[in-house]
């Protein structure tokens, strides 16, 4: 039976919906030599365009590749490389113009067909030389040097959901109770990192097995009011948590303009900004294991 392309998209967007998995923040930059973080194909430098941005970046983000550059099977042994065992390919669509006849006058014309092929991240490939670099090598990095403070926060978190760094995104996936991180050392500062592993966390106390907000049962859908109070909410508890280890005023107002942001969303809701600040206070508690009375 031959492919049904616009199913098939469609069944990975709702796939993609159902595991609650969205994308907030990116603070982080490309790893070297890569420069945009946008899909593209190894071989011929081009970024891939439409549908196929989502259905890349969105795979990239679940799976955890760090590298936006993709490549087909054959242009993986061409390279050198081979593709791991078990790896599956990444749909992509494109249109490609058929030569036919006008049925009622005979006349050839060409017609849009809507064509699909497989391609696979590097992250997925052995042996391939990307960037002057074998896969599975990569660029000395400098180390990262945890604050502290922080991480005595992040450590003390009871019963927390698992983290998981890799990748190009930061997100919280309620139905796994999952965090994904890109890694530490890809912010493009320190505090940058702990902030947005905050925010995350912070989600995470949404959970119905903890502060029971819904995320797991109901989740919003993107733009409602309940999703922007969300988005506030753990704001707010990364902005608490953040000044209780200490981190730089100028972080705090990178989050005062985030925080601003959802605020415009909700125009006319005077209640939202004191109870999201509220509920992020809570949340940052909870994360702490403080008491109100503490």
């Amino acid at each position: 039976m031959p492919l049904d392309i616009y199913q098939e998209v469609t069944d990975r967007i709702i796939s993609i919906l159902d595991r609650g998995t969205v994308p907030w923040r990116i603070p982080f930059t490309p790893r070297p030599g890569e420069g945009s973080s946008l899909p593209r194909n190894l071989v011929s430098q081009k970024h891939y365009r439409g549908i196929n941005v989502f259905l890349l970046g969105i795979t990239a983000m679940i799976e955890g590749y760090g590298s936006p550059q993709w490549l087909t099977f054959k242009q993986t042994k061409a390279k050198g490389g081979h593709i791991r065992k078990g790896e599956k390919g990444s749909l992509v669509i494109f249109w490609k113009q058929h030569a036919t006849k006008d049925k009622a006058t005979g006349e050839p014309i060409t017609i849009p067909v809507l064509r699909y092929y497989k391609v696979f991240n590097t992250e997925q490939c052995e042996g391939l030389e990307v960037g002057g670099r074998k896969e599975e090598g990569g660029d000395e990095e400098v180390p990262f040097e945890p604050i502290a403070e922080a991480m005595a926060i992040i450590d003390g978190y009871e019963d927390p959901p698992l983290i998981v760094h890799g990748g190009n995104q930061a997100f919280y996936a309620p139905k796994e109770d999952l965090v994904r991180m890109p890694e530490p050392n890809r912010f493009e500062q320190r505090e940058s990192y702990y902030t947005t592993l905050f925010h995350e966390l912070a989600h995470s106390t949404g959970h119905s097995s903890r502060l029971d907000r819904g995320l797991d049962t109901k989740l919003a859908p993107f733009g409602s009011s309940d999703y922007s109070k969300e988005e506030l909410t753990a704001e707010f508890a990364s902005a608490f948590l953040a000044a209780a280890c200490g981190i730089s005023p100028p972080t705090i107002e990178q989050t005062a303009s985030y925080i601003d942001h959802w605020r415009k969303q909700l125009k006319g809701d005077k209640k939202l900004v004191i109870q999201a600040a509220g509920a992020g206070q809570k949340a940052a508690d909870w994360v702490m294991g403080a008491t109100h009375e503490q």
